[in-house]
């Protein structure tokens, strides 16, 4: 574990914090504030222990140039609404611009520069660019758990031009939860997958074969799974490259007697938009014919519940079907609430997963939702996060 933001001494000194503010952002409006919501508690620790607050964070891709599009600007605004103080905002995140803000914040004050995206060298993690960064401050906390997982100049490369540097309370409670569930789960420890595709799952599912107790696949990526047992998927989604692996890791799941649990019937509909007509099929029926599943069905959805209710600690990421349309939401929402009704530990992550969570009114029932999809993948697959790892 990185040492803690709460392990610093930060009365008269300049930090600069990585945030998460890559927020949704429409004609100006920020739609979904939860990432600076999420970060507020860091924010308001180092303000209160007197220091000047520089905070940096990355919008969307602008692809290393200035865009009005994605500047940060209006998250400055929302921040100050949230925090109720003023919030200085640099036009640029490097150079006298970003001096200037500072200077202009004062001692104690609050600054948010300039989406580090607008250079090419915060993805390339420039050296140059990184001690541009360093330069502005005495201290360098990360708390963006969501770009942990990226080797960039505010993540990485920064890191080694500050002399003390130490985690945020979000990415301490990010990595203290996700390390929990994989080295000491109580157990039995049930994983959730789903989403569109194996691809994106694939070494985490490999990951976690060794460490869970049951495996439930759901989503489009399920049909891979079933195809490569030789069961007709209609037009369903498949990933035909990786029919072989979803058959090896079957194999892997049984010779570890692991309850590994694919669906058993679904909803099935000639096109994946509202209105279209769905018919609840057992997934071996030959009538699905050249439809589409889009959602587990009624007597999968029992089956994860009931596993889910005996479990103790549980994983979840990705949908089990295309929820944002109603005809194809049951089994997530049902999922959604298996889990928060599980007395142990559970940890959501990627924004599908949020989102069915809030859709199913039952977020403030989880243990521990991930704000990184990415990097709690990739975390759950058993890499070194570079930006947890350059934290030391």
């Amino acid at each position: 574990m990185p040492r803690s933001i709460t392990d610093l001494d930060l009365a008269g000194k300049k930090a600069f914090i990585r945030v998460d503010f890559n927020v949704p952002i429409k004609n100006g409006t920020i739609t979904d504030d939860t990432r600076i919501e999420a970060s507020l508690p860091t924010i308001k620790y180092a303000l209160e222990q007197g220091a000047t607050v520089i905070l940096a964070s990355h919008l969307g891709r602008p692809k290393g140039k200035p865009n009005p599009e994605y500047s940060l600007k209006p998250v400055a605004a929302r921040l100050s609404e949230l925090l109720q103080r003023p919030v200085e905002f640099a036009d640029d995140c490097i150079g006298e611009p970003a001096r200037r803000a500072v200077q202009r914040a004062g001692a104690g004050g609050l600054v948010l520069l300039e989406n580090l995206r607008f250079h090419p060298g915060e993805e390339k993690n420039d050296s140059g660019f990184a001690k541009q960064l360093a330069d502005l401050a005495d201290v360098y906390v990360n708390d963006a758990f969501g770009s942990a997982h990226r080797a960039h100049a505010s993540t990485e490369g920064i890191v080694h031009h500050v002399k003390e540097t130490a985690a945020g309370l979000l990415m301490a409670k990010e990595v203290e939860h996700l390390g929990r569930v994989l080295h000491h789960p109580e157990r039995p420890f049930v994983a959730i997958l789903g989403g569109a595709k194996v691809s994106d799952k694939l070494e985490v599912i490999e990951n976690l074969i060794p460490r869970v107790d049951a495996l439930l696949i759901g989503g489009a990526m399920a049909y891979t799974f079933l195809k490569a047992r030789g069961v007709g998927v209609g037009r369903s989604l498949v990933e035909e490259e990786l029919l072989d692996s979803a058959r090896e890791i079957e194999r892997r799941a049984k010779e570890r007697s692991l309850r590994f649990e694919l669906p058993v019937d679904h909803v099935v509909a000639p096109k994946l938009e509202a209105g279209s007509p769905t018919e609840v099929l057992e997934v071996t029926d030959p009538a699905i014919g050249d439809r589409m599943g889009l959602d587990i069905g009624p007597k999968t959805a029992k089956i994860y519940r009931d596993v889910i209710g005996g479990a103790q600690t549980v994983v979840w990421n990705g949908p089990m079907g295309v929820f944002e349309i109603d005809a194809f939401a049951n089994g997530t929402l049902e999922v959604a609430r298996a889990v928060a009704s599980v007395t142990g530990t559970t940890v959501i992550g990627g924004g599908d997963s949020i989102a069915a969570v809030a859709k199913a009114g039952v977020t403030d029932r989880i243990t521990h939702v991930s704000t990184g999809g990415g990097a709690s993948l990739e975390f759950l697959g058993g890499r070194d996060l570079p930006g947890v790892k350059a934290l030391g």
